[in-house]
């Protein structure tokens, strides 16, 4: 298989780039959910055709595919960006083409917010502003509930990142239930996908801002990034995320041409981006010393996100455990639960 991004993935995320570098500093994440500036963000995305991204366009979308789903969202995972748009780009169209179609037209419009909650939790990413919540489906089994929460009553809920937008709805409204094995294995694959590839955008934007620190920052009259011990922690970390991008390339592929093995890279795919962005923090954490902990530094918007998202979709332990089911391995101890 081929790993390197094709030329129309390349355009495609250096558009996306363009909207996201001018309308997504990280002052934009720091207003949060409702600013004049989150709103201008999701404006840009929607007239890229973002939210049509894998709608056919048959139904007036972009008909791309995972591939596609992946180059965007390293991309958004770069920029931090404080929009519900795992579940609005990547869950939400196989969902209600099987379950409402009359609101199909709307998603691909950018009228319509959507929120995922697969481990139906009652707590939403992003959700003070969605219009639907997707919930259930963990797993890729079960079944997905589609709630209208565009009346409901929503309350904020304390999050390791605060601008994460953590949200509960009380009195939502029951629009249909989705329990197609195939829908609902789909909607997760692609939830897992694109948390994924959002971990590697974070992960690169982190090492990023790690590389600039350092050799700008001088101790003993020397940039701090010639020491030999700041070189370590930030080659290891780099080998990390050179580990788990291609493992996410490679299930985009997988999952784009339907292959039988795509189970297996989806896990592997979330565990090492998981554990990529983990490492990478930890080393951007320790190269800024007391500095990266501030919120007045950009650093801590990145890091807390990831934070947020390495268990989201699945844990790494989660997924190396799916995976050894999937290779008929046998567990010893308890599955984590999620």
């Amino acid at each position: 298989m081929r790993f390197a991004p094709s030329d129309e993935q390349r355009d495609l995320e250096a558009v996306v780039r363009e909207v996201l570098t001018d309308r997504c500093a990280p002052e934009t994440v720091r207003a949060g959910a409702g600013s004049a500036q989150v709103v201008s963000l999701a404006e840009g995305l929607t007239g890229l055709g973002m939210a049509g991204l894998l709608v056919s366009e048959d139904d007036g979308g972009l008909g791309l595919d995972e591939n596609h789903l992946v180059s965007v969202f390293e991309q958004i995972g770069y920029a931090a960006a404080p929009l519900p748009l795992t579940a609005t780009l990547a869950v939400a169209p196989v969902v209600l083409v099987a379950g409402a179609p009359d609101l199909l037209a709307s998603l691909v419009e950018g009228a319509l917010q959507v929120g995922a909650d697969p481990a139906a939790t009652g707590r939403v990413a992003f959700g003070s502003g969605v219009d639907l919540v997707l919930s259930g489906g963990f797993g890729g089994t079960g079944r997905i509930e589609v709630l209208d929460v565009s009346e409901a009553t929503s309350s904020a809920v304390p999050s390791v990142d605060g601008g994460l937008d953590l949200t509960e709805h009380a009195d939502a409204r029951l629009v249909t239930t989705v329990d197609d094995p195939q829908v609902v294995r789909l909607a997760w694959e692609r939830g897992v996908l694109a948390a994924s590839a959002e971990l590697v955008g974070l992960a690169r934007r982190m090492l990023d801002l790690t590389v600039e620190h350092v050799r700008t920052r001088k101790q003993f009259g020397v940039p701090i990034g010639s020491f030999q011990a700041v070189k370590h922690h930030l080659a290891t970390a780099l080998l990390q995320l050179e580990f788990a991008a291609p493992a996410v390339a490679a299930a985009g592929f997988e999952l784009a041409a339907d292959a039988p093995g795509r189970l297996r890279s989806l896990a592997t795919a979330k565990a090492l981006a998981s554990e990529a962005a983990h490492v990478v923090g930890r080393a951007a954490l320790q190269c800024h010393g007391a500095i990266g902990y501030t919120t007045e530094y950009d650093l801590q918007l990145f890091l807390k996100r990831s934070w947020a998202l390495e268990s989201s979709w699945g844990s790494a332990p989660w997924h190396r455990a799916a995976l050894l089911e999937e290779l008929g391995i046998g567990l010893t101890g308890a599955r984590p639960a999620s």
